[in-house]
């Protein structure tokens, strides 16, 4: 008896843990392309990343901006001596005609204390263009952060394009599998009757098998894509996602090519990166220049001794100011002038590259919209092409007057202009965001969506 309730109790476990895995595993979640968009941003790993590195350059400038503070330097020592021999002359009887009395000082150990103050007051502006070039450097990095933003937003859309496009093709395969099988058991049933070629029935059970491998790969591509999709979102990758279509509203924007590439010339976040990133190498060569420059600086110390049997000082306290010029200056700082100055023809050399890149990418991006709404207008007429004309060689073919082999191909015809229709509009969604990304609004929209 015991022995069966725990075979009981071992069978209601595992179905229990069985159960739990199944309902885990068929988990659904319909999903919108916000929300793709809103879980990404969450979740992003170049996002977290382009945070540390915001972090990074804010602390750079405050970095800088401590180089104005003084600087203190504490010192302090305690030794042991042997029995060195010191002499001690200071305070003797020295009158005329009398020997110099010299003293014998026992010392075994000593101590003190320095404490040593500097504060700048003037270093060649290198402080300053300092300060100046890492708060340029730190805006730098905070359009590369938003420029990150977009590029994350653009490949969710593309994820979640391609995560439409192969659930409509499995969908679109399934629904061809299952009118393919009924012709085949059709076409069996005439060939049994003797009303039917048994070629013809070859020829529909080929297709039959030749759909049902296309819906093998177009479930493979769905469930890939879903993987990917879950990792962009931070869910578990067992999440069966549902994209709901209706978010995939086409926009289209009557503006001219010209007037896009102003506005990307106006909200590109990585060409104003690289316009900080200029003004950050100029205020350099400033800061290298005033190197050719003395320092000036408000010094002050504290002195603490104590020497057993010979000497203790205190309250030694020193306030004064400090030049400091490095002479070797005049020769050394010309090569890292060369090098600051490169630096900035470098950064300028970027831009111009970067200006004719985004001229670029904005007329490909264009030219893809005006690619994306022609194929949309084409591939509609196409569903209504081919969805007459596979009627009118169904009715022929039920009339003798087609083969087989024209009725097949009129049902893949038809196949393929439905996907072809799911899959523009999906690009088109991508193209559109595209050219938004392209002209620096890709963050600004999905904001305001």
């Amino acid at each position: 008896m015991k022995f069966r309730t725990a075979s009981l109790a071992c069978v209601l476990f595992v179905t229990g843990v069985f159960l739990t895995q199944q309902a885990k595993a068929q988990y659904v979640k319909n999903l919108t392309l916000q929300e793709a968009i809103d879980l990404s941003l969450k979740n992003s790993k170049q996002l977290k990343n382009s945070q540390a590195r915001t972090y990074e350059s804010a602390a750079a400038v405050n970095e800088a901006k401590e180089r104005r503070l003084p600087d203190v330097n504490v010192t302090g020592s305690y030794v042991r001596l042997n029995s060195p021999h010191v002499n001690l002359k200071a305070g003797t009887d020295t009158t005329a005609g009398s020997p110099t009395k010299q003293q014998s000082v026992k010392v075994s150990q000593a101590a003190y204390s320095i404490v040593n103050m500097s504060l700048p007051i003037y270093s060649g502006l290198r402080i300053r263009y300092g300060i100046e070039s890492a708060k340029f450097l730190e805006k730098a990095t905070q359009l590369d952060a938003e420029n990150d933003r977009e590029e994350v937003i653009q490949n969710s859309i593309d994820a979640f394009s391609n995560l439409y496009k192969a659930r409509a093709a499995a969908e679109l395969v399934k629904e061809s599998l299952a009118q393919a099988r009924q012709r085949a058991k059709d076409f069996s049933n005439l060939e049994k009757n003797g009303l039917l070629a048994r070629n013809d029935l070859l020829k529909a059970e080929l297709q039959s098998s030749n759909t049902e491998l296309t819906l093998l790969d177009a479930e493979n591509n769905f469930k890939l894509s879903t993987v990917n999709m879950n990792l962009m979102l931070g869910l578990p990758e067992e999440t069966v996602l549902v994209p709901d279509s209706s978010s995939l509203k086409t926009t289209t924007e009557t503006k001219s090519i010209s007037e896009w590439e102003q506005l990307a010339f106006q909200n590109r976040k990585d060409a104003s990166a690289l316009s900080f990133r200029e003004k950050a190498a100029a205020s350099n060569v400033k800061a290298v220049k005033g190197e050719l420059y003395p320092s000036l600086a408000l010094t002050g110390g504290y002195i603490a001794a104590y020497v057993p049997n010979l000497v203790t000082i205190t309250n030694a306290v020193n306030l004064g100011l400090g030049v400091q010029y490095n002479i070797g200056s005049l020769w050394k700082t010309k090569s890292k002038m060369q090098q600051a100055q490169a630096r900035v023809q470098q950064v300028q050399a970027n831009e111009e590259m970067l200006s004719d890149a985004i001229r670029l990418q904005v007329n490909q991006s264009y030219q893809g919209v005006m690619l994306s709404q022609k194929k949309i207008e084409v591939y509609q007429k196409a569903i209504e092409q081919a969805a007459e004309n596979y009627k009118i060689t169904r009715n022929k073919y039920n009339n003798t007057l087609v083969t087989t082999t024209e009725l097949l191909e009129a049902e893949v015809a038809e196949l393929q202009a439905k996907l072809n229709y799911a899959f523009a509009k999906a690009d088109a969604i991508v193209a559109y965001n595209k050219l938004l990304q392209s002209a620096g609004l890709l963050n600004t929209q999905s904001e305001t969506k």
